[in-house]
């Protein structure tokens, strides 16, 4: 397959893996690469679903007015990875981005979105280090039966891309001579995640200590060497877990054991695996670096995404106190029905008179500002219905009613909860209606439409040969 062919065919590959991988690992992900393949050739782009649209006056001021980010071709077949100083200082709002150079390509930029509810940016930077490297290598050989094995490569790199980050943020801290082995400890923490003890998920923190460290810890008890329980002994670790359910004591593992039950202060470069029954976190020195549940790792904080109603909410008049508060109740109630996976809807009203809704009344509308009111909207949330909210920060009701007409808004695979709220909220204009499903959804509803749609980006045939930045940017224009 001539050169260009097999480049236009690979960077299909290499962009339709990382994308579909990025999806899972995250929200569904857009992705983008900006490359030169030889010294003198032009800067093409590649970005078939419109990731980079928006940014071409700094891809202009980069790519198209300074020639400085040629650099110099490396004369091996190893990848050299940008240094921060060689990209120019080219940041993208919203985007992350990794480059590297080659002896098969001179220079190439990858770029995938930054989702707001990221835990870190490490394992996705990992990602685009993976797809550097592997649009490299496969230029470089030019084996087209190679192209298929490297897109399925890329589709399923969870685990691998928490291990590299972790190895290199430790390596940094401690120098690279290091010895917490970072795989098993992530086998671990999945195995015990998907163990049940008598019915109930771990809960309880593992702290995956440097062995050479464990002196610094306070130990409250420790097993002796040739007794502690293996790390690959999921069923036992489990059972252990039961120790440290509640206060601040944690299990203390070397990598390959539980060394014993300790509290307190903790040793540089501690990487942290926080059970919350059916999920948790995984942090390196309290910093946080992925969650995990299902029996894979995610990039999400799992805290619900009311962006859509904080920026309705910018829209009404009121002060920005009472705007505040009324939003700090509403993500209160929210939260707690996530982590006690139940559902409930919020209905929020912002008109100057609040709507009579069928429902549980008060005697007199409940002050959320009170000392422990809005606990107790937290505990009434449980009751089938919705809790009506107005805009006076007070409870007006619950075990509410919402009724409408059908609508094309309606979704006949989400339940009765999600599509009464597309109904009411199509009828009422003055109301928002924030719905937390039993498992873990939060939809943002106003005008029989739901804010929080995730558009389905459906991956683009390869082209002939990606564009020039320049063609791309001059369609732009017109």
């Amino acid at each position: 397959m001539p050169g260009r062919e097999f480049e236009s065919v690979c960077v299909h590959h290499i962009l339709d893996g990382l994308r579909f991988g990025l999806s899972h690992f995250s929200r569904p992900s857009r992705a983008a690469v900006i490359y030169c393949p030889a010294p003198d050739d032009p800067p093409r782009i590649y970005d078939p679903q419109n990731l980079l649209r928006g940014h071409e006056p700094r891809l202009t001021e980069v790519y198209l007015d300074d020639d400085g980010w040629r650099g110099t071709r490396p004369a091996d077949s190893l990848v050299r990875c940008l240094r921060p100083e060689e990209d120019h200082g080219l940041t993208l709002s919203g985007l992350i981005g990794f480059g590297g150079r080659s002896r098969s390509m001179t220079y190439q930029m990858w770029f995938t979105e930054h989702h707001p509810d990221l835990c870190s940016v490490g394992p996705t930077t990992r990602w685009l280090e993976y797809a550097v490297n592997l649009f490299s290598q496969n230029c470089e050989y030019k084996n087209v039966l190679n192209l298929d094995a490297a897109e399925f490569l890329l589709q399923d790199l969870a685990c691998h891309a928490v291990r590299d980050y972790l190895v290199d943020e430790r390596g940094q801290i401690l120098g690279m001579d290091t010895n917490l082995r970072i795989y098993p400890l992530l086998d671990a923490v999945l195995g015990v995640s998907k163990t049940r003890e008598e019915g109930a998920w771990a809960r309880g923190v593992i702290a995956f200590v440097e062995p050479g460290f464990l002196d610094r810890l306070d130990f409250l008890l420790r097993f002796p060497e040739l007794e502690r329980p293996a790390l690959s002994n999921h069923k036992h670790v489990r059972k252990l877990m039961q120790a440290v359910e509640s206060d601040d004591r944690f299990l203390a593992s070397d990598g390959g054991t539980i060394v014993g039950v300790a509290q307190g202060e903790l040793p540089p470069a501690t990487v942290l695996a926080d059970f919350r029954g059916g999920h948790g976190f995984l942090s390196l020195d309290r910093d946080s670096v992925c969650s995990f549940s299902d029996g894979d790792f995610h990039s999400s904080n799992r805290q619900p995404l009311l962006v859509h109603l904080e920026e309705a909410l910018l829209e009404v008049d009121l002060s920005p106190t009472d705007r505040h508060d009324l939003f700090q109740a509403v993500t209160r109630i929210v939260n707690d029905a996530r982590d006690q996976r139940h559902g409930c809807s919020v209905v929020v009203d912002l008109g100057l008179e609040p709507l009579e809704l069928a429902g549980q009344k008060l005697e007199a509308p409940l002050d959320l500002r009170r000392e422990g009111a809005l606990e107790v909207a937290v505990g009434l949330s449980r009751v089938d219905g919705a809790l009506h909210v107005a805009r006076d920060l007070r409870l007006h009701g619950f075990a509410c009613l919402m009724d409408g007409l059908a609508t094309p808004g309606e979704n006949r695979a989400r339940g009765a909860r999600f599509n009464s709220a597309i109904r009411f909220s199509a009828r009422h204009h003055g109301v928002i209606v924030v719905v937390v499903s039993a498992d873990r959804p939060v939809n943002v509803i106003q005008g029989g439409v739901e804010l929080t749609a995730q558009c389905e980006w459906v991956p683009m045939p390869g082209t002939p040969r990606p564009p020039t930045l320049r063609q791309w940017v001059n369609q732009a224009i017109v």
